[in-house]
């Protein structure tokens, strides 16, 4: 056999095995997932058991903390009713609004102390101190200026979402490297081409990051709230519930806080993965 002959079969032998690898990959993904999905669940699942054996065995009183299997049921019985769904829908609603403005906000005004030094001195010591007021402590005097209304809650969200945004946006536009605007003054790019192909891309990572504490703390503004005085929502279900010792309900509305908190954290993470692709970093 002549070496022209012998080529196509070593070739194909090469692409064979080099297919074999890229269908493997795949399945060695999805069982790595699998494991760390299950590997998540072991600790859970095994508090959620003993939890439910010392119910059963009426260890603990129901009233302080009942069962699993009650607070199962409790769901159940506030999803056919349809209360769960109507105070959940009221309480996405306001942090949607509050995040939105609070934000939006600031991610507006993280850009502009960030880009620009004079707007960083004018401003940001302003909110610096602004930003160490907590919560709880800002709430009587929105009570007192926007009464029990949804104005008072939604600006009470947008407070707690504002701030992580602007922070990590300024940060993020200060990060930058410098020499990044060297090159772009070497290529002529104008003020919106520096912006839109270098500090956002540079700056998204912190971006990102604001975002996703911006929806934490929006979250948790919702609580606040909802539970300083309100007729509609899950804080108002918790309180409600709370009046008449309805432990188990007020397990439900917790649980629901702490689902949905995930679910949007889920979200900006997924955000994450597509939009920072590019960057080559730890992952453990």
């Amino acid at each position: 056999m002549s070496r022209t002959d012998a080529m196509p079969t070593g070739g194909a032998a090469t692409i064979s095995g080099k297919t074999k690898v890229k269908s493997e990959a795949p399945g060695k993904h999805r069982q790595e997932k699998l494991r760390a999905a299950v590997q998540g669940l072991i600790l859970p699942a095994s508090i959620l058991a003993s939890w439910q054996l010392a119910g059963t065995l009426e260890w603990i009183s129901p009233i302080m903390l009942p069962a699993p299997s009650a607070i199962f049921m409790a769901f159940v019985d506030l999803t056919a009713s349809g209360e769960l769904f109507s105070h959940l829908q009221i309480s996405v609603y306001r942090a949607a609004l509050g995040f939105a403005l609070g934000g939006g906000l600031g991610l507006l005004l993280g850009m502009i102390s960030g880009l620009f030094r004079r707007a960083e001195q004018t401003v940001d010591p302003t909110l610096q101190m602004l930003r160490m007021i907590p919560h709880l402590a800002i709430t009587p005097l929105f009570i007192l200026w926007f009464g029990f209304g949804e104005l008072s809650k939604i600006l009470l969200i947008a407070k707690g979402a504002f701030f992580p945004l602007y922070v990590n946006t300024f940060l993020g536009i200060r990060n930058a490297d410098a020499k990044l605007f060297d090159v772009a003054r070497v290529l002529e790019f104008n003020r919106w081409k520096q912006i839109t192909r270098l500090v956002l891309p540079s700056a998204m990572p912190n971006i990102l990051l604001g975002l996703r504490l911006s929806l934490g703390i929006a979250w948790l503004g919702l609580v606040v709230a909802e539970l300083m005085g309100s007729s509609e929502g899950v804080g108002y279900l918790i309180m409600d519930a709370r009046q008449f010792s309805q432990t188990a309900i007020v397990f439900v509305g917790i649980i629901i806080f702490a689902v949905v908190g995930k679910l949007t954290d889920s979200v900006v993470r997924y955000l994450e993965k597509r939009l920072l692709r590019w960057r080559d970093s730890f992952t453990g």
